[in-house]
């Protein structure tokens, strides 16, 4: 018995050497090297250092959306989805036009982000918990606050949803829009006809073709696609709420150093507005400023944009090249705009709304 309780204590003390030079970094289960899409095929290598390395931003976008993202017929891309990708490439390189977009549709969105091929998703994209849990994908702070809704001829004499009984309802698919839709007609007993399409365009030019007697979307779209359809004045949204729609962008879960970056990109923006921060008075304020508040957010104090692995001075580039959040909102969706919507719910929260950044300390 003696001899083989030598020979198990010379075997465990043979192993322990082995087993204590394993990478303490790496936990258990996983290697030290992943082989993931580009930005993650090496272990410790962030999305935020190869779009960095590579000098530009890849961003998902509608391109079919006028206020939120849109391309003109000289190919220039402008919406508040495009000024959030706008905003991103002035942290990362100073210079806002640093941004390649590609045009998603709402079917092909997130297989297109989860396989790499885009750095950013900012498409008007609910914010809901089965994407957040099982479609992996991790949310940046909610940049419109919007609700879902219907539009109708004026002269078809609709006026609510039970009016909808026996009719047809065009709708895109693939979108949370479906199943609002679908949900709320069964909460009130409403036999209808769903014509659901891929693209955005196809599901507004059947409508206007009179194929279907109304079209459901989030309210900004019904607001937004109005505008493109000939006699846009004949057309009229409900006042019905299917459901709470909070927008926001979104990358690909798993990196923190990357997905960081973009929710403090973000919330830089809303905070600039809130500090009364803006790119007309932006140089002033980080010259002469003794709030310590606007200090730190501009960089001028501490090193906050360091720990995010960006420049000190992140959130200056932001505001001084495309503007606080208040700014993007006037200019594509607000009284700047074609559409003049109302900012509503997205408000700062100290103007009533739900708008607000935690602090940048």
């Amino acid at each position: 018995m003696r001899k083989w309780g030598f020979l198990l204590l010379a075997t465990l003390l043979a192993v322990a050497p082995l087993s204590s030079c394993r990478d303490r970094s790496i936990p258990t289960g996983q290697t030290g090297q992943t082989t993931g899409t580009e930005g993650q095929s090496q272990q410790g290598t962030s999305r935020l250092d190869t779009i960095l390395s590579r000098g530009k931003l890849i961003c998902g976008v509608s391109g079919q959306l006028p206020g939120f993202s849109f391309v003109d017929e000289k190919g220039k891309y402008s919406g508040l989805d495009v000024d959030i990708c706008r905003a991103i490439a002035a942290a990362l390189f100073d210079d806002p036009e640093k941004v390649e977009y590609r045009n998603l549709n709402a079917k092909e969105r997130f297989t297109v982000l989860q396989a790499g091929e885009i750095d950013i998703l900012s498409r008007n994209t609910t914010f809901i918990l089965s994407r957040d849990s099982s479609i992996g994908l991790e949310f940046a702070p909610i940049i419109f606050y919007d609700s879902q809704s219907i539009m109708v001829k004026k002269d078809s004499g609709i006026k609510s949803l039970k009016d909808f009984a026996g009719k047809s309802i065009c709708v895109q698919t693939g979108t949370s829009t479906e199943q609002n839709l679908s949900d709320r007609m069964r909460q009130l007993g409403v036999k209808y006809t769903p014509v659901v399409f891929e693209d955005v365009n196809a599901t507004f030019a059947t409508y206007q073709e009179g194929r279907c007697q109304g079209v459901t979307a989030d309210r900004s779209q019904l607001v937004s696609k109005r505008t493109t359809l000939p006699n846009s004045e004949n057309n009229e949204i409900l006042p019905v709420v299917m459901s709470k729609e909070p927008l926001a962008p979104a990358v690909k879960s798993g990196d923190p150093k990357w997905s960081d970056a973009v929710r403090w990109i973000v919330f830089a923006a809303v905070e600039a507005e809130d500090l009364g921060i803006n790119s007309a008075n932006i140089d002033r304020m980080a010259a002469s400023t003794t709030d310590p508040n606007v200090k730190r957010l501009l960089g001028k104090e501490g090193d906050l944009g360091k720990s995010l692995g960006l420049a000190n001075d992140f959130a200056f580039r932001i505001v001084k090249k495309v503007g606080n959040y208040g700014e993007m909102y006037d200019r594509n969706i607000g009284p700047k705009s074609v559409l003049k919507l109302d900012r509503g719910q997205n408000k700062l929260w100290k103007d009533g709304g739900l708008l607000y950044s935690p602090p940048f300390r």
